[in-house]
């Protein structure tokens, strides 16, 4: 019984590794619509987001299987928990990176995307989710820590953004909706590194039962 116990908490790893790389490509294809106003990753990003939606549901389905098979110990409860936690936090960058395509059709003809910091602030989501994904599979606590510090590199580079777009203002450009809308993406992409956040302090729990909520 704990040889086929074990397999399945093999089978999670696995399936968190899957569920974490499909939000990597969605944030990467939401960020490539808005640099580069190509329709057909605005598609590719709702459709990972139905992906991830399914993926959720197999993980929870897993999850639960876990906890009936048998009394598992605690180290074990932790991890099953904490995969249920993560896997939400998965399921919003979803949903936000399918807000960011949304909200670029409205602002990829402005030209204002390539004058902010946005990028940047993909690559470094991307980054925190890669990492606090891996983090889990690898039980690395040290690597937990780092993406929880990196949060601070995202919320400097939404500050940044804030600040370009107010210089736009000052400068004259006179497309306030764009310019509202950019804060908004920004702000989303600023919530996807909270997540990522999230996942990685679930991750320090799954090891060591601690979390700075308890």
């Amino acid at each position: 019984m704990r040889n086929r116990f074990d397999e399945q908490l093999l089978k999670l790893n696995t399936e968190l590794i899957t569920m974490g790389a499909l939000c990597e490509e969605a944030i990467s294809s939401a960020a490539e619509y808005l640099n580069a106003n190509d329709l057909s990753m605005k598609e590719n990003v709702y459709e990972l987001d139905k992906q991830i939606d399914r993926k959720e549901r197999d993980i929870e389905v897993l999850c639960m299987r876990l906890l009936m098979q048998q009394q598992p110990v605690a180290k074990d409860l932790r991890t099953v928990s904490s995969a249920l936690k993560m896997i939400s936090d998965m399921e919003r960058i979803g949903d936000q990176a399918s807000d960011i395509a949304e909200i670029t059709e409205y602002v990829e003809h402005s030209g204002l995307q390539s004058k902010v910091h946005i990028a940047d602030m993909a690559r470094s989501t991307i980054k925190m989710v890669t990492d606090s994904v891996e983090a889990f599979t690898k039980k690395d606590t040290a690597l937990a820590e780092k993406v929880i510090e990196y949060d601070n590199t995202v919320d400097s580079l939404f500050n940044k953004v804030k600040a370009e777009l107010i210089d736009a203002v000052k400068a004259g450009i006179n497309d306030p909706e764009a310019l509202i809308d950019l804060l908004m993406i920004a702000k989303y992409f600023e919530r996807i590194g909270d997540h990522a956040e999230n996942i990685a302090e679930w991750v320090i729990f799954s090891i060591t039962g601690e979390h700075k909520d308890f």
